[in-house]
Parts: structure tokens; sequence; C-alpha cells
């Protein structure tokens, strides 16, 4: 039994879908146009994580992150990561069999942190909303690179991502490098970004910006100085959303200009 998507049917309340529905844009045209809800709010999510995650196999997983219902994706994403975040605690699975061959869960087996990457890597086609991206990224890939010398695998998903989700990916990622004060990636990746047509990602890059600007502002007012003209003005408010009053003035009035 997939204990963790038994527990997140439970938890469904009609009562909240509609307000869902509305937040995370699902009518037509919109963004998560089409996606499906069943009422659970992230505290509860994480509860039922929690109490669950311990109990999966990966082809419990693969259940839940291909779900139609967006809060079990997300039980999914937030259940890899803390599979993540203990994995090497055990011996690995043997060489040649996979935990999702196995159907084992992650305690009775230890897994490796390449077979959650891989696993999130392969999945991202149902990791199709902001928050879906947000809780998962950082915690995950940017954890992963955070010692790693090569991370164009960031910068390829933000050039070339199928899906503004995926370009996000490339940018949120980067949270984990903000955090141990490796600013790099992220103003790199902006400039890879800088000329997205879209707002969310409009507003993922101004929140890394704004970030990397709290460890670093004197670097931020770098970038930001022979590009303020190009910005998106959402990126730009998101950027310098920290700064003083009149600096942030003088930032809006430049970009009139």
């Amino acid at each position: 039994m997939n204990v963790l998507l038994t527990r997140m049917l439970s938890k469904a309340d009609p009562s909240e879908v509609p307000g869902l529905s509305r937040f995370f844009k699902t009518g037509p045209g919109q963004y998560g146009e089409g996606d499906k809800f069943l009422g659970i709010k992230v505290p509860v999510t994480r509860a039922v994580v929690k109490e669950c995650w311990r109990s999966v196999s990966f082809q419990d997983l693969e259940e839940c992150i291909t779900s139609p219902y967006h809060e079990v994706r997300l039980a999914a994403l937030l259940a890899l990561v803390e599979v993540f975040s203990h994995a090497g605690k055990r011996p690995p699975i043997r060489s040649g069999v996979t935990a999702a061959e196995k159907g084992v869960t992650v305690a009775e087996h230890g897994v490796t942190k390449q077979q959650c990457i891989d696993f999130y890597l392969s999945h991202t086609a149902w990791i199709n909303n902001w928050d879906l991206v947000d809780l998962s990224c950082y915690p995950l890939l940017g954890q992963w690179l955070l010692d790693k010398e090569d991370r164009s695998l960031l910068y390829d998903l933000a050039r070339n991502g199928r899906t503004i989700w995926e370009q996000r990916i490339g940018i949120v990622s980067t949270m984990t490098f903000i955090r141990s004060g490796q600013l790099t990636d992220t103003f790199q990746i902006a400039d890879i970004l800088l000329h997205h047509p879209h707002d969310l990602i409009h507003k993922a890059v101004g929140w890394l910006l704004r970030e990397a600007g709290k460890r670093d502002k004197p670097a931020l007012e770098s970038w930001l100085q022979p590009r303020v003209s190009q910005m998106p003005r959402t990126m730009l408010r998101y950027a310098i959303e920290r700064f003083p009053e009149e600096e942030r003035r003088h930032y809006l009035l430049e970009k009139s200009r």
C-alpha cells in the first residue's frame, strides 16, 4: 500500500478547493490551467510527509509525483527531499538493482543521493507550478551541486528548459549557493533569464537577486547598474525590495528613463 498517497487522500477538504484553484491560477489560459486540487494546505502536507516519508519506495514516489492532484505531487517532492537529506546513512541496494525496481522502502534499504537526483530530473514534467519548484529544487539540486565545480546543469535548465518551470528550477536552485555565500551563479543565470518574457521568471530572478543582495549589497548594485534599463520592472522591484526608499526610487527612475 502506498501510505503517502493514502494519507494524502484522507486529508482532502473540498471546501478549500475553489480558493486553491484560484490562487494557483488554474483557469483557461492561466499558468496552472487544468491542475486539480484536493484542498490540502501546505502545513498539512508537510505533517503527512513527516509521518510517512520513511515508508515510501521510489515506486510510491512515482505514483504520487504523476498524480493529477497538485498536493500529492507536492507530497512526493517533499518526501524526496527527506529521502535525499538522509541518503547514504544506510548501505545502498546492491549494484544493478534500484530501489524503484525492488519497490522497497527507503527505511528497508539505503538509497544514494544520485538516485534521488536522477528521479527528480526525470520527473520535471510534473513539477509544474511555482510552489512545486520552489519547495524542492534548492534542497535537492542546489544541495547536490553545492560542492561540485560543474554546475552547468542549472545553466542548461535556465537557457534550454522545456518549460518555464524547468527554467525557474535553474535560477531558484542557486538559493543554496547564496546561503553559502556563493553568488556568482545567481548573477550569471540571472543574465541568461534577463529578457525572459514570463512574469513568473521575472519574480523568481528578482527574488534570488534580492537574496544575493542580502549577502553582498555592493555585488548586487554592480550587477544592477548596467542592466536597469533592460530589466523587466517586476524583476527590478523584487531585486531592490530591501533597499532604502530613496535608493529604490532612484533605480525605478532610472528604469523609467
